[in-house]
């Protein structure tokens, strides 16, 4: 039997969606570093096309650093800029070419996301809601948890119906810190 291949995105994507999410995934030269923020380490993983992936460090869940990945201490790109001065209080809107790989539905749940304001929340029901599919919170829980690239494309904005923290492959402690850093960052604009 024949391995599937991984889905490739449409050509009908959001205009957040940088043309070289296209490209084959398989041939990307992908570099990644390591950040100590405030919510602990995260690593950044970076190919010429744009922002592959963030995650955070020694967390089982979530987004992994892959094995074909390189290591570099002295990677320079505008996601570790921009990070960066998203924990300096000085950014809130990130503006990166970003390298996807999913699902049709995930990539229109992560759409969603990245339109979530800044030290806002919503609730996966009102995302399921907003791509036009409102009995599918749970679906869009099992998407958030795909996302592959955190604080930039803000799942941690996402929130239960109730109101409580739900979960946060970077862990809920994680989460919460996120959410405060927007407040404390609002505080100062």
């Amino acid at each position: 039997m024949q391995k599937k291949a991984p889905p490739r995105l449409v050509s009908r994507h959001p205009s957040w969606f940088h043309p070289a999410m296209q490209m084959d995934h398989d041939t990307m030269m992908v570099e990644y570093k390591t950040l100590d923020t405030p919510v602990g380490t995260i690593w950044v993983a970076w190919c010429e096309e744009g922002l592959v992936s963030v995650g955070f460090a020694g967390q089982p869940k979530g987004a992994q650093i892959e094995s074909d990945w390189t290591y570099n201490a002295n990677l320079k790109c505008k996601a570790i800029d921009q990070l960066n001065d998203y924990f300096a209080g000085k950014l809130k809107k990130f503006d990166l070419p970003l390298v996807l790989r999913g699902t049709d539905f995930q990539k229109q749940v992560w759409g969603e996301l990245a339109k979530i304001p800044f030290a806002e929340t919503t609730t996966y029901g009102e995302i399921a809601k907003r791509i036009h599919r409102p009995t599918a919170s749970r679906a869009v829980g099992a998407a958030n948890g795909q996302n592959r690239i955190a604080i930039v494309l803000p799942c941690h904005r996402v929130i239960g119906q109730n109101g409580k923290l739900t979960g946060f492959a970077g862990g809920l402690d994680k989460k919460k810190k996120l959410l405060a850093i927007e407040q404390a960052t609002l505080s100062l604009l």
